[in-house]
């Protein structure tokens, strides 16, 4: 009963100083575990963690919410009413959005230029039993989807505040200067784990998607000067470049903030590599990957971020670019729902109905 308390009473006040001028909420409540995955490490002949983001508080979890502790402050700061975001039509982040919103008394939508996937599955599902409007949008391709959806928000925007709301609006993925600070924060979180458990000369990997988590990773190593190395993998094409989108994300945070590394492309170690080609692809490597850690630790990747991350780790390994012995700590964050989307789901679903006897 007084740990209880205790959790309780650092889950409404919050337990961390501001950050470079920037308070948050306290959604994680505590560090998430880091957990040894003993069976796939005699297997690969490295040393294999697993960070547990996907186990955070709320929503069913995931990585986004360390970048909405910030986001969602911000908002109250401002007097927001309600929180209005975007991504596909499953976003994991739109889920995590909808989640935070419900937990601090705010209302919530999401602004998809998608189109409708045929059900509602998966986040659509947990998306409406959060009380969050999801407004899909077609684009007949004639204008770009940045102009499409730049239009959709303003509409709905008005919309709301036609109703009395004040709509806080939240970018990809949360991944703007505000939102990197949840993962800022999370390197200092994982040095002060990585120290504890004396791993020598550690190798963070992270999923790289809309870019915040592995930006703030990237901005807590090289300002604090922390003790592991980061690698992050690509699960889309980068046309513009890789690094030079990394750069530029850097730059308007060191600016807004005052970060004091001044880095350049060669200090971003980043591979699209392992990205199968296009965003949220059904991919048969990627299946496999998932049911190999299934199998071997009874943990669940998903198909679009984790499982494609994994399986770039697994062929990281093969290849030669992860070492013999070598000390990883793969960052789960979580997207667990995207299995059940219709796309991914009928491959698993062909592929697993050899499991399913009747008797």
């Amino acid at each position: 009963m007084i740990l209880f308390i205790y959790l309780y009473s650092y889950y409404l006040k919050g337990a961390y100083a501001m950050l470079y001028g920037h308070d948050k909420v306290n959604i994680l409540m505590q560090p998430s575990q880091i957990t040894y995955l003993k069976n796939v490490s005699e297997d690969l002949g490295i040393n294999l963690y697993l960070k547990r983001d996907d186990i955070t508080a709320l929503g069913t979890g995931g990585n986004k919410l360390r970048k909405l502790e910030y986001l969602v402050k911000d908002a109250l700061n401002q007097g927001a009413t309600m929180l209005l975001t975007t991504g596909g039509a499953q976003t994991n982040h739109g889920r995590l959005t909808a989640a935070s919103a419900a937990r601090y008394g705010l209302k919530s939508a999401i602004v998809a230029v998608d189109e409708y996937p045929g059900e509602i599955s998966a986040n659509l599902i947990l998306d409406g039993i959060m009380n969050c409007n999801v407004y899909l949008v077609h684009n007949d391709g004639t204008r770009t989807k940045q102009e499409v959806a730049e239009e959709a928000f303003a509409k709905i925007t008005k919309e709301w505040e036609d109703k009395g709301e004040k709509v806080y609006f939240i970018c990809t993925g949360g991944s703007n200067n505000i939102g990197m600070l949840g993962y800022y924060d999370c390197a200092l979180e994982l040095d002060k784990q990585l120290k504890e458990m004396k791993l020598e000369d550690p190798r963070v990997i992270t999923t790289v998607g809309s870019m915040g988590t592995y930006m703030g990773l990237f901005a807590g190593q090289k300002n604090e000067n922390l003790g592991f190395r980061l690698t992050g993998i690509a699960i889309e094409p980068f046309p513009d470049g890789i690094e030079k989108t990394a750069i530029e994300y850097y730059n308007s945070c060191k600016n807004q903030f005052g970060l004091k590394f001044d880095a350049k492309e060669s200090d971003f170690d980043l591979t699209c590599d392992y990205h199968r080609g296009a965003y949220n692809n059904p991919c048969k490597e990627v299946r496999e990957a998932i049911y190999y850690l299934g199998s071997k630790e009874g943990i669940i990747i998903d198909p679009c971020y984790t499982g494609k991350t994994f399986a770039g780790i697994l062929e990281m390994v093969e290849k030669g670019e992860i070492a013999k012995c070598e000390n990883v700590v793969m960052i789960h964050t979580g997207g667990i729902p995207g299995i059940y989307t219709k796309h991914h789901r009928l491959e698993f679903e062909k592929e697993l109905e050899k499991y399913i006897h009747i008797i």
